[in-house]
Protein backbone atom coordinates (compact mmCIF):
# COMPACT_ATOMS: atom_id res chain seq x y z
CA UNK A 1 0.00 0.00 0.00
CA UNK A 2 1.42 3.66 -1.00
CA UNK A 3 2.01 5.68 1.82
CA UNK A 4 0.68 9.39 1.51
CA UNK A 5 1.49 12.57 2.83
CA UNK A 6 -0.93 15.72 3.48
CA UNK A 7 -0.02 18.91 2.92
CA UNK A 8 -2.17 21.90 3.36
CA UNK A 9 -1.94 26.00 3.60
CA UNK A 10 -3.68 29.22 4.21
CA UNK A 11 -3.09 32.52 3.31
CA UNK A 12 -3.70 34.93 6.11
CA UNK A 13 -4.37 35.39 9.72
CA UNK A 14 -8.10 36.55 9.23
CA UNK A 15 -8.46 32.65 7.63
CA UNK A 16 -9.60 30.38 10.59
CA UNK A 17 -7.28 27.71 11.65
CA UNK A 18 -10.34 25.50 10.65
CA UNK A 19 -9.10 25.72 7.04
CA UNK A 20 -6.47 23.72 7.81
CA UNK A 21 -8.22 20.87 9.40
CA UNK A 22 -10.67 21.20 6.34
CA UNK A 23 -8.27 20.77 4.03
CA UNK A 24 -6.75 17.81 5.71
CA UNK A 25 -10.14 16.19 6.40
CA UNK A 26 -10.66 16.20 2.50
CA UNK A 27 -7.00 15.18 1.92
CA UNK A 28 -7.67 12.20 4.69
CA UNK A 29 -10.93 11.43 2.60
CA UNK A 30 -9.05 11.09 -0.94
CA UNK A 31 -6.86 9.03 0.65
CA UNK A 32 -8.98 6.40 1.99
CA UNK A 33 -10.93 6.63 -1.05
CA UNK A 34 -7.71 5.58 -3.00
CA UNK A 35 -5.89 3.22 -0.86
CA UNK A 36 -3.48 5.43 0.40
CA UNK A 37 -1.73 4.50 3.71
CA UNK A 38 -1.87 7.78 5.95
CA UNK A 39 2.14 8.80 6.45
CA UNK A 40 1.82 12.16 7.71
CA UNK A 41 -0.01 15.68 7.51
CA UNK A 42 1.95 18.47 6.54
CA UNK A 43 0.84 22.20 7.27
CA UNK A 44 1.94 26.36 7.18
CA UNK A 45 -0.83 28.39 8.84
CA UNK A 46 -0.85 31.97 7.84
CA UNK A 47 2.13 31.62 5.14
CA UNK A 48 1.70 33.35 1.97
CA UNK A 49 1.93 31.05 -1.42
CA UNK A 50 4.10 33.83 -3.32
CA UNK A 51 7.48 32.04 -1.64
CA UNK A 52 9.17 29.13 -0.17
CA UNK A 53 10.48 30.98 2.67
CA UNK A 54 9.57 30.57 6.44
CA UNK A 55 7.29 27.81 5.28
CA UNK A 56 7.80 25.18 7.91
CA UNK A 57 5.39 22.59 6.31
CA UNK A 58 6.37 22.98 2.69
CA UNK A 59 10.58 22.53 3.92
CA UNK A 60 9.79 19.37 6.05
CA UNK A 61 7.69 17.77 3.47
CA UNK A 62 10.24 18.29 0.73
CA UNK A 63 12.79 16.86 3.56
CA UNK A 64 10.87 13.89 4.48
CA UNK A 65 10.41 13.45 0.69
CA UNK A 66 13.82 12.52 0.14
CA UNK A 67 14.18 10.43 2.57
CA UNK A 68 11.67 8.20 1.47
CA UNK A 69 9.13 8.53 3.77
CA UNK A 70 5.87 8.17 1.35
CA UNK A 71 5.22 7.62 -2.19
CA UNK A 72 1.96 10.16 -3.05
CA UNK A 73 1.89 14.02 -1.87
CA UNK A 74 -1.79 14.99 -1.51
CA UNK A 75 -3.13 18.51 -1.36
CA UNK A 76 -6.70 19.77 -1.85
CA UNK A 77 -5.07 21.80 -5.20
CA UNK A 78 -2.18 22.33 -6.77
CA UNK A 79 -2.04 26.19 -5.39
CA UNK A 80 -2.14 25.24 -1.72
CA UNK A 81 1.86 23.96 -2.53
CA UNK A 82 2.40 27.61 -3.94
CA UNK A 83 1.08 30.46 -5.93
CA UNK A 84 4.23 31.41 -7.85
CA UNK A 85 5.38 29.60 -11.33
CA UNK A 86 8.50 28.95 -10.75
CA UNK A 87 8.14 27.59 -7.16
CA UNK A 88 5.39 25.25 -8.35
CA UNK A 89 7.78 23.79 -10.86
CA UNK A 90 10.28 22.78 -8.63
CA UNK A 91 8.24 21.14 -6.39
CA UNK A 92 6.72 19.44 -9.00
CA UNK A 93 10.39 18.62 -10.75
CA UNK A 94 11.72 17.29 -7.64
CA UNK A 95 8.99 14.80 -6.23
CA UNK A 96 9.04 13.66 -9.76
CA UNK A 97 12.78 13.04 -9.50
CA UNK A 98 12.02 11.18 -6.55
CA UNK A 99 9.62 8.66 -7.99
CA UNK A 100 6.80 10.72 -5.78
CA UNK A 101 3.44 11.19 -7.09
CA UNK A 102 1.76 14.86 -6.61
CA UNK A 103 -2.28 14.93 -6.71
CA UNK A 104 -4.71 17.33 -6.46
CA UNK A 105 -7.86 16.25 -4.92
CA UNK A 106 -10.20 18.65 -7.64
CA UNK A 107 -6.83 18.23 -10.26
CA UNK A 108 -6.40 15.05 -10.24
CA UNK A 109 -2.61 13.67 -10.47
CA UNK A 110 -0.34 16.65 -11.43
CA UNK A 111 1.11 16.63 -14.93
CA UNK A 112 3.49 19.31 -16.82
CA UNK A 113 0.46 20.89 -17.99
CA UNK A 114 -1.62 21.05 -15.04
CA UNK A 115 1.17 22.32 -13.23
CA UNK A 116 1.92 24.82 -15.71
CA UNK A 117 -1.61 25.93 -16.16
CA UNK A 118 -2.35 25.80 -12.53
CA UNK A 119 0.84 27.51 -11.53
CA UNK A 120 0.43 30.87 -14.10
CA UNK A 121 -3.61 30.66 -12.83
CA UNK A 122 -2.65 31.37 -9.35
CA UNK A 123 0.52 33.62 -9.78
CA UNK A 124 -2.30 35.70 -11.81
CA UNK A 125 -4.60 35.27 -9.35
CA UNK A 126 -1.84 36.36 -6.73
CA UNK A 127 -1.13 39.33 -8.73
CA UNK A 128 -4.73 40.36 -9.56
CA UNK A 129 -5.30 40.39 -5.92
CA UNK A 130 -3.00 42.30 -4.74
CA UNK A 131 -4.02 45.08 -7.62
CA UNK A 132 -7.59 44.94 -5.91
CA UNK A 133 -5.98 45.16 -2.36
CA UNK A 134 -4.36 48.69 -3.50
CA UNK A 135 -7.21 50.17 -5.42
CA UNK A 136 -9.94 48.75 -2.19
CA UNK A 137 -7.07 50.85 0.08
CA UNK A 138 -7.05 53.93 -2.34
CA UNK A 139 -10.76 54.21 -1.97
CA UNK A 140 -10.41 53.61 1.69
CA UNK A 141 -7.88 56.23 1.74
CA UNK A 142 -9.82 58.77 -0.69
CA UNK A 143 -13.07 58.27 2.15
CA UNK A 144 -10.64 59.50 5.14
CA UNK A 145 -9.94 56.27 6.07
CA UNK A 146 -6.79 54.70 7.33
CA UNK A 147 -4.59 53.17 3.97
CA UNK A 148 -2.43 51.06 6.85
CA UNK A 149 0.24 51.38 9.17
CA UNK A 150 0.20 53.48 12.26
CA UNK A 151 2.27 56.63 13.21
CA UNK A 152 3.34 57.90 16.11
CA UNK A 153 0.75 60.07 18.16
CA UNK A 154 -2.24 57.76 16.89
CA UNK A 155 -4.10 55.14 17.47
CA UNK A 156 -6.73 52.78 15.94
CA UNK A 157 -10.64 53.88 17.17
CA UNK A 158 -12.50 51.38 18.33
CA UNK A 159 -15.52 53.09 17.75
CA UNK A 160 -14.97 53.98 13.93
CA UNK A 161 -13.23 51.01 11.94
CA UNK A 162 -10.67 52.29 9.79
CA UNK A 163 -10.15 56.01 11.94
CA UNK A 164 -7.41 57.03 13.61
CA UNK A 165 -7.34 59.09 16.76
CA UNK A 166 -4.71 60.96 18.63
CA UNK A 167 -2.83 60.10 21.72
CA UNK A 168 -2.36 63.27 24.19
CA UNK A 169 0.77 62.27 25.31
CA UNK A 170 2.04 61.24 22.12
CA UNK A 171 1.10 64.14 20.42
CA UNK A 172 2.78 66.61 23.15
CA UNK A 173 6.06 64.81 22.31
CA UNK A 174 5.57 65.66 18.60
CA UNK A 175 4.48 69.33 19.54
CA UNK A 176 7.53 69.15 21.03
CA UNK A 177 9.94 68.06 18.80
CA UNK A 178 8.62 70.41 16.22
CA UNK A 179 9.17 73.68 18.32
CA UNK A 180 12.56 72.90 19.41
CA UNK A 181 13.74 72.39 15.83
CA UNK A 182 12.29 75.37 14.77
CA UNK A 183 14.22 76.92 17.96
CA UNK A 184 17.50 75.70 16.09
CA UNK A 185 17.91 72.10 17.84
CA UNK A 186 19.73 69.89 15.61
CA UNK A 187 17.50 66.06 15.27
CA UNK A 188 20.49 64.70 17.51
CA UNK A 189 20.26 67.46 20.47
CA UNK A 190 15.84 66.47 20.39
CA UNK A 191 16.61 62.92 19.91
CA UNK A 192 19.31 63.48 23.27
CA UNK A 193 16.83 65.30 25.09
CA UNK A 194 13.89 63.14 24.91
CA UNK A 195 16.72 59.92 25.71
CA UNK A 196 17.40 62.01 29.02
CA UNK A 197 14.06 62.43 29.94
CA UNK A 198 12.86 58.81 29.71
CA UNK A 199 10.43 59.62 26.81
CA UNK A 200 9.36 55.55 25.45
CA UNK A 201 10.54 55.75 21.50
CA UNK A 202 8.16 54.99 18.93
CA UNK A 203 7.24 50.77 17.74
CA UNK A 204 8.91 49.91 21.02
CA UNK A 205 11.99 51.19 20.29
CA UNK A 206 15.15 50.96 22.17
CA UNK A 207 16.12 54.51 22.32
CA UNK A 208 15.47 57.90 20.20
CA UNK A 209 18.11 58.69 17.34
CA UNK A 210 18.23 61.28 14.91
CA UNK A 211 16.93 59.70 12.01
CA UNK A 212 13.59 59.00 14.01
CA UNK A 213 13.05 62.59 14.10
CA UNK A 214 14.58 63.93 10.72
CA UNK A 215 13.83 60.75 8.34
CA UNK A 216 14.07 61.03 4.94
CA UNK A 217 12.89 63.83 2.73
CA UNK A 218 12.77 61.42 -0.23
CA UNK A 219 10.30 59.02 1.46
CA UNK A 220 8.40 61.73 3.53
CA UNK A 221 8.67 59.62 6.75
CA UNK A 222 10.19 60.93 10.26
CA UNK A 223 8.65 63.08 12.68
CA UNK A 224 9.34 66.14 10.87
CA UNK A 225 8.48 65.31 7.48
CA UNK A 226 4.82 63.24 8.44
CA UNK A 227 2.23 65.87 6.87
CA UNK A 228 -0.25 63.70 8.52
CA UNK A 229 1.06 65.85 11.92
CA UNK A 230 -1.00 68.68 9.59
CA UNK A 231 -3.57 66.98 8.47
CA UNK A 232 -2.79 65.91 5.50
CA UNK A 233 -2.76 61.83 4.78
CA UNK A 234 -0.03 61.14 2.23
CA UNK A 235 -0.86 57.34 0.46
CA UNK A 236 1.38 55.46 -1.89
CA UNK A 237 4.61 56.79 -1.13
CA UNK A 238 6.36 53.30 -1.49
CA UNK A 239 5.57 49.89 -3.06
CA UNK A 240 6.38 46.76 -1.60
CA UNK A 241 8.49 43.83 -3.40
CA UNK A 242 9.34 40.57 -2.17
CA UNK A 243 13.16 39.59 -2.39
CA UNK A 244 13.20 36.46 -4.21
CA UNK A 245 16.22 35.16 -2.73
CA UNK A 246 15.16 36.20 1.08
CA UNK A 247 11.31 36.27 1.23
CA UNK A 248 11.26 39.66 2.52
CA UNK A 249 9.16 42.54 1.85
CA UNK A 250 11.66 45.80 0.55
CA UNK A 251 10.16 49.17 0.26
CA UNK A 252 10.89 51.04 -3.17
CA UNK A 253 9.87 54.95 -3.16
CA UNK A 254 6.91 55.66 -5.98
CA UNK A 255 8.03 58.89 -7.79
CA UNK A 256 6.02 61.76 -5.72
CA UNK A 257 3.68 62.25 -8.95
CA UNK A 258 1.93 58.97 -7.80
CA UNK A 259 1.31 59.81 -4.14
CA UNK A 260 -2.41 60.55 -2.91
CA UNK A 261 -3.34 63.25 -0.77
CA UNK A 262 -6.51 63.56 1.51
CA UNK A 263 -7.29 66.05 3.83
CA UNK A 264 -8.08 64.65 7.40
CA UNK A 265 -7.92 67.74 9.51
CA UNK A 266 -9.28 65.95 12.69
CA UNK A 267 -5.89 64.58 12.98
CA UNK A 268 -3.86 67.65 12.91
CA UNK A 269 -1.30 67.79 15.44
CA UNK A 270 0.85 70.44 14.84
CA UNK A 271 -0.43 74.35 14.29
CA UNK A 272 0.49 75.19 10.66
CA UNK A 273 2.47 77.93 11.67
CA UNK A 274 4.65 76.02 13.60
CA UNK A 275 5.21 73.07 11.26
CA UNK A 276 6.10 75.98 8.17
CA UNK A 277 8.84 77.05 10.51
CA UNK A 278 10.00 73.66 10.56
CA UNK A 279 9.76 73.07 7.53
CA UNK A 280 11.79 76.62 6.31
CA UNK A 281 14.34 75.67 8.62
CA UNK A 282 14.46 71.94 7.16
CA UNK A 283 15.51 73.34 3.75
CA UNK A 284 17.98 75.59 5.23
CA UNK A 285 19.71 72.13 7.07
CA UNK A 286 19.74 70.14 3.96
CA UNK A 287 21.15 73.16 1.80
CA UNK A 288 24.03 73.42 4.41
CA UNK A 289 24.57 69.75 4.78
CA UNK A 290 24.93 69.81 1.17
CA UNK A 291 27.35 72.20 0.68
CA UNK A 292 29.60 70.97 3.71
CA UNK A 293 29.23 67.30 2.34
CA UNK A 294 30.83 69.21 -0.32
CA UNK A 295 33.99 70.21 0.71
CA UNK A 296 34.53 67.92 3.58
CA UNK A 297 37.94 66.16 2.68
CA UNK A 298 37.54 62.47 3.35
CA UNK A 299 40.32 61.40 6.09
CA UNK A 300 42.42 58.82 6.30
CA UNK A 301 40.10 56.99 8.95
CA UNK A 302 36.53 57.75 7.54
CA UNK A 303 34.64 54.86 8.14
CA UNK A 304 36.99 52.45 10.28
CA UNK A 305 36.92 54.10 13.62
CA UNK A 306 34.91 52.28 16.55
CA UNK A 307 33.94 53.61 20.53
CA UNK A 308 35.90 51.31 22.63
CA UNK A 309 33.47 51.84 25.28
CA UNK A 310 29.99 51.03 23.42
CA UNK A 311 31.05 49.75 20.13
CA UNK A 312 29.66 52.36 17.97
CA UNK A 313 31.24 54.10 15.08
CA UNK A 314 32.58 57.67 15.21
CA UNK A 315 32.35 60.61 13.64
CA UNK A 316 33.54 64.27 13.26
CA UNK A 317 32.22 67.09 15.16
CA UNK A 318 33.77 70.19 13.52
CA UNK A 319 37.40 71.97 15.08
CA UNK A 320 37.71 73.04 18.43
CA UNK A 321 38.94 76.72 18.81
CA UNK A 322 42.48 75.99 18.06
CA UNK A 323 41.44 74.50 15.02
CA UNK A 324 41.52 70.52 15.83
CA UNK A 325 39.08 67.93 14.22
CA UNK A 326 37.62 66.47 17.15
CA UNK A 327 35.99 62.51 16.76
CA UNK A 328 33.09 61.66 19.19
CA UNK A 329 31.13 58.28 19.42
CA UNK A 330 28.17 58.37 17.03
CA UNK A 331 25.51 56.84 20.04
CA UNK A 332 26.26 59.63 22.11
CA UNK A 333 25.97 61.90 19.38
CA UNK A 334 22.69 60.36 17.97
CA UNK A 335 20.72 59.67 21.02
CA UNK A 336 23.57 60.02 23.74
CA UNK A 337 23.52 56.29 25.39
CA UNK A 338 27.23 55.71 25.20
CA UNK A 339 28.28 55.02 28.58
CA UNK A 340 31.63 57.07 28.37
CA UNK A 341 31.26 59.68 25.44
CA UNK A 342 34.81 60.72 25.57
CA UNK A 343 36.12 63.22 22.19
CA UNK A 344 39.72 62.75 20.71
CA UNK A 345 41.69 64.72 18.43
CA UNK A 346 41.48 62.78 14.89
CA UNK A 347 45.17 63.69 13.89
CA UNK A 348 46.04 62.68 17.55
CA UNK A 349 44.47 59.60 16.36
CA UNK A 350 45.96 59.38 12.72
CA UNK A 351 49.39 59.56 13.79
CA UNK A 352 49.00 56.97 16.52
CA UNK A 353 47.94 54.57 13.83
CA UNK A 354 50.33 55.71 11.14
CA UNK A 355 52.92 55.52 13.12
CA UNK A 356 52.68 52.43 15.16
CA UNK A 357 51.88 50.34 11.89
CA UNK A 358 54.80 51.96 9.94
CA UNK A 359 57.29 51.45 12.48
CA UNK A 360 56.61 47.96 12.75
CA UNK A 361 55.51 46.72 9.26
CA UNK A 362 58.24 49.07 7.15
CA UNK A 363 60.76 46.77 6.48
CA UNK A 364 61.20 42.51 5.39
CA UNK A 365 62.59 41.50 9.06
CA UNK A 366 59.92 43.07 11.24
CA UNK A 367 56.84 41.68 8.40
CA UNK A 368 58.31 38.22 8.55
CA UNK A 369 58.45 38.38 12.88
CA UNK A 370 55.00 39.70 12.95
CA UNK A 371 53.81 36.52 10.57
CA UNK A 372 56.28 34.09 12.52
CA UNK A 373 54.41 35.35 15.99
CA UNK A 374 51.18 35.27 13.92
CA UNK A 375 51.58 31.88 12.99
CA UNK A 376 53.03 30.65 16.39
CA UNK A 377 50.24 31.76 18.09
CA UNK A 378 47.69 30.12 16.11
CA UNK A 379 49.42 26.61 16.62
CA UNK A 380 49.32 27.22 19.85
CA UNK A 381 45.26 28.00 19.83
CA UNK A 382 44.78 24.60 17.45
CA UNK A 383 44.73 22.16 20.40
CA UNK A 384 41.80 20.47 21.25
CA UNK A 385 39.36 22.56 20.35
CA UNK A 386 40.76 21.87 16.53
CA UNK A 387 41.08 18.45 17.22
CA UNK A 388 37.33 17.99 18.27
CA UNK A 389 36.12 19.37 15.04
CA UNK A 390 38.04 17.93 13.01
CA UNK A 391 36.93 14.42 14.17
CA UNK A 392 33.24 16.10 14.49
CA UNK A 393 33.61 16.70 10.59
CA UNK A 394 34.52 13.21 9.91
CA UNK A 395 31.68 11.86 11.73
CA UNK A 396 29.25 14.28 10.23
CA UNK A 397 30.61 13.11 6.66
CA UNK A 398 30.40 8.90 8.05
CA UNK A 399 26.82 9.68 8.83
CA UNK A 400 25.70 11.22 5.48
CA UNK A 401 27.51 8.34 3.68
CA UNK A 402 25.47 5.83 6.06
CA UNK A 403 22.05 7.79 4.84
CA UNK A 404 23.07 8.15 1.70
CA UNK A 405 23.80 4.03 1.63
CA UNK A 406 20.09 3.49 2.81
CA UNK A 407 18.32 5.81 0.77
CA UNK A 408 19.85 3.95 -2.23
CA UNK A 409 19.29 0.78 -1.29
CA UNK A 410 15.20 2.20 -1.19
CA UNK A 411 15.44 3.53 -4.32
CA UNK A 412 16.82 0.31 -6.09
CA UNK A 413 14.38 -1.53 -4.40
CA UNK A 414 16.57 -3.76 -2.30
CA UNK A 415 14.63 -2.79 0.77
CA UNK A 416 11.28 -1.46 1.92
CA UNK A 417 11.17 2.10 3.83
CA UNK A 418 9.47 0.28 6.68
CA UNK A 419 12.29 -2.12 7.32
CA UNK A 420 14.68 0.70 7.78
CA UNK A 421 12.78 2.84 9.46
CA UNK A 422 14.23 2.92 12.74
CA UNK A 423 17.75 2.75 11.17
CA UNK A 424 17.08 6.20 9.16
CA UNK A 425 15.67 7.99 12.58
CA UNK A 426 18.77 6.85 14.20
CA UNK A 427 20.72 7.95 11.45
CA UNK A 428 18.61 11.50 11.63
CA UNK A 429 19.05 11.94 15.09
CA UNK A 430 22.95 11.52 15.27
CA UNK A 431 23.40 13.49 12.74
CA UNK A 432 21.23 16.17 13.96
CA UNK A 433 23.26 16.38 16.94
CA UNK A 434 26.60 16.62 15.43
CA UNK A 435 25.60 19.37 13.03
CA UNK A 436 24.29 21.12 16.25
CA UNK A 437 27.83 20.32 18.41
CA UNK A 438 29.85 21.19 15.08
CA UNK A 439 28.10 24.79 15.24
CA UNK A 440 29.54 25.23 18.45
CA UNK A 441 32.99 24.54 17.51
CA UNK A 442 35.32 27.10 16.06
CA UNK A 443 36.96 26.96 12.66
CA UNK A 444 39.80 24.33 12.40
CA UNK A 445 42.98 26.57 11.94
CA UNK A 446 45.40 26.21 9.09
CA UNK A 447 49.55 27.55 8.64
CA UNK A 448 50.01 29.94 6.97
CA UNK A 449 52.31 31.05 4.42
CA UNK A 450 53.89 33.99 2.76
CA UNK A 451 52.29 34.73 -0.96
CA UNK A 452 55.80 36.33 -2.02
CA UNK A 453 54.46 38.62 -4.37
CA UNK A 454 52.06 40.03 -2.35
CA UNK A 455 54.80 40.19 0.40
CA UNK A 456 56.85 42.44 -2.10
CA UNK A 457 54.50 44.45 -2.56
CA UNK A 458 53.05 44.86 1.19
CA UNK A 459 57.15 45.91 1.66
CA UNK A 460 57.48 48.06 -1.11
CA UNK A 461 54.29 50.01 0.38
CA UNK A 462 55.29 50.40 4.08
CA UNK A 463 58.74 51.85 3.16
CA UNK A 464 57.13 54.06 1.12
CA UNK A 465 54.54 54.87 3.75
CA UNK A 466 57.17 54.77 6.15
CA UNK A 467 59.57 57.88 4.38
CA UNK A 468 56.27 59.43 3.83
CA UNK A 469 55.21 59.81 7.23
CA UNK A 470 58.84 60.56 8.31
CA UNK A 471 58.86 63.92 5.98
CA UNK A 472 55.31 64.98 6.59
CA UNK A 473 53.47 62.92 8.96
CA UNK A 474 50.15 62.13 8.30
CA UNK A 475 49.49 64.76 5.53
CA UNK A 476 52.52 63.37 3.65
CA UNK A 477 50.78 60.10 3.09
CA UNK A 478 47.56 60.27 1.18
CA UNK A 479 48.79 59.53 -1.96
CA UNK A 480 49.18 55.92 0.06
CA UNK A 481 46.18 56.31 1.42
CA UNK A 482 43.79 53.63 -0.43
CA UNK A 483 46.56 51.06 0.71
CA UNK A 484 46.32 51.60 4.43
CA UNK A 485 42.69 51.75 4.26
CA UNK A 486 43.05 48.12 2.97
CA UNK A 487 44.80 46.75 5.75
CA UNK A 488 43.03 48.75 8.53
CA UNK A 489 39.67 46.96 8.82
CA UNK A 490 38.93 49.02 12.57
CA UNK A 491 40.54 51.36 14.87
CA UNK A 492 38.57 51.15 18.07
CA UNK A 493 39.48 53.95 20.39
CA UNK A 494 39.63 53.75 24.75
CA UNK A 495 40.80 56.41 27.09
CA UNK A 496 43.41 55.91 28.86
CA UNK A 497 42.95 54.68 32.86
CA UNK A 498 44.32 57.69 33.71
CA UNK A 499 42.67 59.96 31.61
CA UNK A 500 44.88 62.03 29.61
CA UNK A 501 45.14 60.28 26.33
CA UNK A 502 43.37 57.68 24.16
CA UNK A 503 44.85 54.02 23.30
CA UNK A 504 44.26 52.46 20.03
CA UNK A 505 43.50 48.64 18.76
CA UNK A 506 44.43 48.34 15.59
CA UNK A 507 42.53 45.09 13.72
CA UNK A 508 43.00 44.57 10.02
CA UNK A 509 43.67 41.87 7.93
CA UNK A 510 46.99 39.93 6.48
CA UNK A 511 44.96 37.53 3.84
CA UNK A 512 46.20 39.46 0.92
CA UNK A 513 50.01 38.03 2.24
CA UNK A 514 49.05 34.91 3.47
CA UNK A 515 47.83 31.30 1.96
CA UNK A 516 43.91 31.32 0.80
CA UNK A 517 43.22 29.10 3.90
CA UNK A 518 40.36 29.84 6.11
CA UNK A 519 41.70 31.51 10.02
CA UNK A 520 40.35 31.71 12.99
CA UNK A 521 40.74 35.69 13.72
CA UNK A 522 44.01 36.07 16.21
CA UNK A 523 45.44 38.87 17.13
CA UNK A 524 48.91 40.12 17.75
CA UNK A 525 49.59 42.75 19.81
CA UNK A 526 51.95 45.55 19.41
CA UNK A 527 53.34 47.78 21.70
CA UNK A 528 53.08 51.19 20.17
CA UNK A 529 55.36 53.28 22.34
CA UNK A 530 57.95 51.09 21.08
CA UNK A 531 58.48 48.07 22.66
CA UNK A 532 58.61 44.26 21.14
CA UNK A 533 56.13 42.48 18.85
CA UNK A 534 54.26 40.37 21.33
CA UNK A 535 51.83 37.60 20.65
CA UNK A 536 48.55 37.52 22.61
CA UNK A 537 45.23 35.61 21.74
CA UNK A 538 42.58 37.99 20.86
CA UNK A 539 40.28 37.31 24.09
CA UNK A 540 42.99 38.16 26.49
CA UNK A 541 44.54 41.28 25.07
CA UNK A 542 45.83 43.63 27.42
CA UNK A 543 46.52 47.30 26.66
CA UNK A 544 49.87 49.05 27.66
CA UNK A 545 50.43 52.27 26.60
CA UNK A 546 49.00 52.87 22.79
CA UNK A 547 48.98 49.16 20.76
CA UNK A 548 46.99 47.66 18.40
CA UNK A 549 46.49 44.41 16.59
CA UNK A 550 46.33 42.90 13.36
CA UNK A 551 43.97 40.23 12.42
CA UNK A 552 44.06 37.19 9.52
CA UNK A 553 40.92 37.44 8.33
CA UNK A 554 39.54 35.52 5.19
CA UNK A 555 40.07 38.45 2.91
CA UNK A 556 39.92 42.08 2.53
CA UNK A 557 36.51 43.87 3.42
CA UNK A 558 35.24 47.19 2.38
CA UNK A 559 35.27 49.62 4.31
CA UNK A 560 32.49 51.66 5.76
CA UNK A 561 31.22 54.89 4.02
CA UNK A 562 31.38 58.20 5.64
CA UNK A 563 32.72 59.04 8.95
Amino acid sequence: MARAAIYARFSTNLQSDRSIDDQAALCRAHAIQNGYELAKVYSDAAKSGASMHNRDGIRDLMADAMMGQFEVVIVEALDRLSRDMEDLAGISKRLKFLDIDLVGVHDGKASTVTVGLRGLVGQLFREDNAHKVRRGLAGRVAQGLSGGGQAYGYRPDPLNKGKMIIVDDEAEVIRRVFREYADGLSPRQIAYGLNKDRIAPPRDGARWNASTIVGSAKRANGILHNSLYVGVRVWNRVTMIKDPDTGRRVSRPNPESEWKRVDVPELRIVPQDLWEVAQGARREHITAEAASKMRRPKRLLSGLLKCGACGAGMSTMGADKTGKVRVRCTAAHESGTCPDPRTFYLDTVEKLVVGSLVAKLHSHENLATYIAAYQEERQRLIGDKAAKRIKLERDLEVAKREMSRVVDQIAKGFVEGEEVADEIRAIRERRKGIETELAMQPEVEKVVTFLPAAAQRFEAAMRNLHEAFRAGGVRGISESAGFLREIISTATLFRKEDGTGVEVEIRGHLQGLLSSQPVEKTGVGIDGSGGALQALPTANKTRTGVWGSMVAGEGLEPPTPGL
